[in-house]
């Protein structure tokens, strides 16, 4: 993009600034007074706008343009040009958003320089925005379990408004991933996606970052707010937020606007919100680390994340979409998975959630040999229960239990693993270990497994049309 507005009220001036332009390669367009410029800017944004000062028969000066100008197109860059140039002017231009100032009689090598560095600058604010609304983070959301599909129902639901929405679950659950799912599937999906990581923003710094800062030269550094304008922000870990920027947050919820730290300018922004947190709100704000009113601003759509272990059935989906990725992003091969490896990584403790298992993934396709099937001794172990000849290690409590209760205790354990595993449903539970329909459910009945609320411990999920009576 090389279109120049040149507006001036000296013909012999926007000519000869025009003929230049033309002769390096630049396309320009030319306005006399306010008027033509404003209907020049609607018609189409330019890459760049050289400004008289002093505009004769119009109803603005060019300070009152480069003010609309900044407002209504603040990626465009503005020179001002004047032939009554003094140091209060061009201080005047500058503080206003003005990229540079220009006195007449200009110098054409000099008048050059500031145009290149300008659209330099044009280019790269282009680009900037470019890469925000192209939003390159994930927004797939993979799984057929029904604790998945109850999670993308309540995604979809809110694609369709504006509402805040507040996404709880354990780290690594995948948080971000639903949040850009939303933003990605709603009306704002061309806008921007802005990631604000609560907990890795030093908390002197965090006030700098979201609402942007003006030096002492009256330089401009639009904050994360500002460049969320018209998309969506999301807090990530909004519990690691500090005290006292949280308050100001609230106010930008209630207003939808806020000044520069360093400003005066009052910014205007039009915003989404969407917030995460792996931790409980409520508890924060019982011992004074949330504010109260904060929460209930964000907390209007709540939504739970299940953890991986809630959902070990999408296992399988999960590492195969995780195998293409890496074939496509680092050439990795994408090699099956045993039906004994996919057991395993279904009955795995997985505290890491999604994460956890897509770094595995990652591992193995680097660390394995060639490109055949991947069985369950190629998986990491947890080595605290498992020695070197691949021995069980009994837990502590399990090793001082008698026989009998030590295996009701595993069979148990054991059983509840298997039903998760497989979402509840008995008869493909009963076909993986080897037993009867009819025979597990007795045994789940002579072990105490129950569902619902009933009993003490681990709780299994069964499918109502199977429900253990």
């Amino acid at each position: 993009m090389s279109d120049i507005l040149i507006v001036d009220d000296e013909r012999d001036i926007r000519e000869l600034i025009a003929d230049i332009l033309e002769d390096e390669g630049y396309s320009a367009r030319k306005a006399a007074n306010s008027d033509e410029c404003m209907t020049q800017l609607e018609t189409a944004t330019p890459a760049l706008l050289i400004l008289d000062i002093w505009l004769k028969d119009s109803n603005m000066d060019g300070i009152d343009i480069l003010k609309v100008a900044k407002k209504e197109y603040p990626d465009v860059p503005v020179v001002i040009i004047s032939g009554h140039g003094n140091v209060e002017i061009a201080v005047a231009a500058i503080k206003q958003g003005a990229y540079d100032f220009i006195e007449k009689p200009f110098n054409i090598d000099q008048l050059m320089v500031v145009i290149r560095r300008a659209m330099e600058t044009s280019r790269l604010r282009r680009e900037n925005v470019d890469l925000r609304k192209k939003d390159t983070g994930p927004t797939e959301m993979i799984g057929q379990s029904a604790v998945f599909k109850n999670l993308l129902g309540q995604l979809d639901k809110v694609t369709k408004s504006n509402g805040r929405v507040m996404l709880s679950g354990p780290a690594g659950s995948g948080k971000e991933v639903a949040a850009r799912y939303v933003h990605a599937n709603s009306n704002r999906a061309s806008a921007p996606f802005v990631v604000v990581n609560c907990a890795s923003i030093a908390p002197d710094r965090m006030e700098a970052e979201l609402f942007g800062h003006e030096n002492k030269n009256d330089e401009v550094e639009p904050g994360l707010l500002e460049q969320a304008d018209g998309g969506v922000i999301f807090f990530d870990e909004i519990a690691d937020m500090p005290l006292g920027t949280q308050s100001k947050i609230l106010r930008v919820l209630v207003d939808q606007k806020f000044m520069r730290v360093g400003g005066n300018e009052v910014i205007k922004v039009d915003l989404r919100v969407i917030s995460a947190t792996n931790k409980d709100l409520e508890q924060e704000i019982m011992e004074g680390r949330f504010r109260q009113e904060l929460y209930h601003r964000l907390n209007v759509v709540p939504i739970k994340v299940p953890s991986l272990s809630d959902r070990r059935e999408d296992i399988p989906d999960l590492v195969s979409y995780f195998m293409t990725q890496f074939n496509a992003a680092q050439g990795l091969p994408i090699r099956e998975l045993t039906e004994d490896a996919l057991a395993l990584l279904q009955t795995m403790m997985w505290p890491g959630n999604v994460r956890q298992l897509k770094n595995m993934v990652e591992r193995v396709l680097i660390l394995g040999d060639g490109t055949g099937p991947i069985h369950a001794k190629d998986l990491p172990r947890d080595e605290e229960k498992v020695d070197a000849e691949g021995r069980v290690v009994l837990a502590g409590a399990l090793a001082t239990l008698p026989l009998r209760e030590a295996r009701e205790a595993f069979e148990r354990e054991y059983l509840l693993t298997q039903i998760n595993r497989f979402g509840g449903n008995i008869s493909r539970t009963a076909a993986f270990v080897g037993m009867e329909r009819s025979a597990l459910h007795r045994k789940l009945k002579s072990l105490g497994v129950v569902t619902g609320n009933k009993g003490a411990g681990r709780v299994a999920r069964v499918d109502a049309e199977e429900d253990l009576v």
